[in-house]
């Protein structure tokens, strides 16, 4: 699957029938790697990664994900973990006719999940698989809470999404994306 990065992207594509094929260790570290070398605002790295490939664990985490059956056949899951930061001063300046101050801190913080880039070592995470053979799909669809005691999260963090990694099971088929000219607004 080796390529140019666009080779990557024009190949990649979700998958959710594995093989039983486990990923070797140096494929995970060069995964996870990926991930960590991905850029934040201001440098600040505000995240953590929790590595699952214990079968029990990942039968569970399915089951958190509203028993989403395909997640049990992943060799591995990569739970994106964000940290709350109490700090509104970015939000109040994109938005300064919005009263960010007055709402609820843990409203804030999960609405403000987005906010802290856990989507860039993600994407990074998946096209270093990709490139390693190995394919993903993101999971958004779970609960946030219960998943993140589950994890024994440290006190600030929360889940913001899971990708679930294995050897894809059969042919991949990308799936068709729209043109430039549908997506690109020229100024």
């Amino acid at each position: 699957m080796k390529g140019t990065v666009l080779d990557l992207l024009r190949g990649r594509c979700r998958v959710r029938d594995f093989t039983d094929e486990s990923i070797p260790d140096d494929v995970v570290r060069y995964i996870l790697e990926a991930g960590r070398l991905s850029p934040s605002g201001g440098n600040e790295q505000p995240w953590k990664f929790v590595l699952v490939r214990d079968r029990e664990s990942i039968e569970r985490m399915a089951e958190i994900a509203y028993g989403q059956k395909w997640i049990r056949d992943a060799a591995m899951l990569v739970v994106l973990c964000v940290r709350d930061v109490d700090d509104r001063g970015i939000q109040k300046a994109r938005f300064p006719g919005l009263d960010i101050e007055s709402l609820d801190d843990q409203l804030y913080f999960r609405i403000n999940m987005e906010e802290h880039q856990t989507k860039i070592p993600g994407t990074h995470m998946v096209l270093a698989a990709w490139e390693k053979g190995v394919g993903s799909t993101w999971i958004s669809y779970f609960r946030v809470d219960e998943l993140a005691e589950f994890l024994g999260l440290p006190s600030g963090y929360l889940p913001s999404e899971m990708i679930a990694f294995g050897y894809p099971k059969g042919d991949t088929e990308p799936v068709e994306k729209k043109d430039m000219d549908d997506v690109l607004i020229k100024f």
